[in-house]
């Protein structure tokens, strides 16, 4: 059962909130009625409310701003960090193709993982994910089998380079592109092959010590938060979790309902997210293709979401061109010191 705010509430703490997300997670089959009664109460996190802080009094601590280290255009690996560096981020998601190889390579030599260490932490860079996507709903056996070794590979280098996440993607029955949607995408066959795919990605991530985080997107199989809530429920692994981008939740028709949306969001997956993106959009029944802060996506609501749900991993910013790197660097902080200021006291 999921309890209403009591009367006269002024806060609303991480204990309530994860409160809704277990109910929300028991049984999805209830769908869209069981989060049409969770909204009123999810609604309420983000209120302006006391500074939030720790028990030494310090401002508690917030996520950590990254970046995708193929934002900088570079001739050499030092030369993409040192742009990090000199943007004033110190977290990067790594993809191959950034030291010269492909970016899901067959092979990777073993003297490339620790040169990629030291370069990062010479500088003060942590290599906090690296990209492992691959089409998972390709209507090619071969080509999911094929993403599936090369996703061996990167696992295996994750420990040298001091990494935990691999960033992955659930796919889409277009043949082109895994970022494409498909009028196969709802078929049953194509939850059936990701998922099949997905489960061996998990185990491999399981081998390795590491986790997935795959993102809820528009144009994917798994196009909603409702439908990442199944496939985490499906697979059971806790080497699976999610990479939130709150700019490609939204179908055709549903950026009206901005905050509901994100809500529900949240409520469903919120408690499993390790990664998050920070982009914007500016229409809905597509992915977002705008930088941080330039489009309608309501940060005050998506940073206060990720914050309430005690989320201090990464948020990559992407989708921006390096020229627009430092006003989206200063958009995210000045929106995330709204948020230390004003969430209520962490609970002790």
């Amino acid at each position: 059962m999921i309890h209403p705010l009591p009367e006269n509430e002024t806060s609303w703490t991480r204990r309530h909130f994860l409160h809704v997300a277990s109910a929300l997670t028991i049984g999805t089959t209830c769908g869209k009625s069981l989060l049409a009664a969770a909204v009123p109460a999810v609604a309420a996190i983000a209120p302006q409310l006391p500074a939030t802080r720790d028990l030494d009094g310090k401002p508690a601590s917030l996520m950590q701003i990254g970046i995708l280290l193929g934002t900088f255009s570079r001739p050499t690996l030092e030369a993409r960090l040192d742009a990090v560096k000199a943007c004033g981020l110190d977290c990067v998601q790594l993809s191959l193709d950034c030291v010269g190889l492909p970016a899901m390579p067959d092979e990777i030599a073993p003297e490339l993982a620790g040169r990629i260490r030291r370069a990062a932490a010479a500088r003060g860079i942590t290599i906090a994910s690296i990209q492992g996507t691959f089409n998972m709903s390709h209507p090619d056996a071969g080509h999911r089998e094929t993403g599936l070794r090369r996703l061996r590979m990167l696992a295996g280098i994750c420990q040298e380079l001091s990494t935990s996440r691999i960033h992955i993607c659930s796919g889409t029955r277009d043949r082109a592109s895994m970022w494409r949607g498909h009028p196969d995408n709802n078929l049953p066959s194509a939850w059936q092959d990701m998922v099949v795919c997905m489960r061996e990605a998990a185990d491999i991530a399981r081998q390795a010590g590491v986790v997935l985080g795959f993102e809820p997107e528009v144009n994917n199989v798994v196009d909603s938060a409702i439908k990442a809530r199944r496939l985490l429920d499906e697979i059971g692994s806790p080497h699976l979790k999610v990479t939130m981008d709150a700019a490609n939740l939204f179908h055709a028709g549903e950026l009206p309902r901005m905050k509901e949306v994100l809500d529900e969001a949240f409520a469903l997956v919120g408690k499993d997210v390790v990664m998050a993106h920070a982009k914007d959009l500016d229409h809905d029944g597509d992915a977002g293709h705008k930088a941080a802060g330039e489009g309608k996506l309501d940060y005050d609501r998506y940073l206060y979401l990720l914050h309430a749900v005690g989320f201090k991993g990464p948020l990559f910013l992407h989708g921006l061109r390096e020229a627009q790197v430092p006003g989206c660097v200063g958009f995210l902080r000045e929106k995330l010191a709204r948020v230390a200021s004003a969430l209520p006291l962490r609970e002790r």
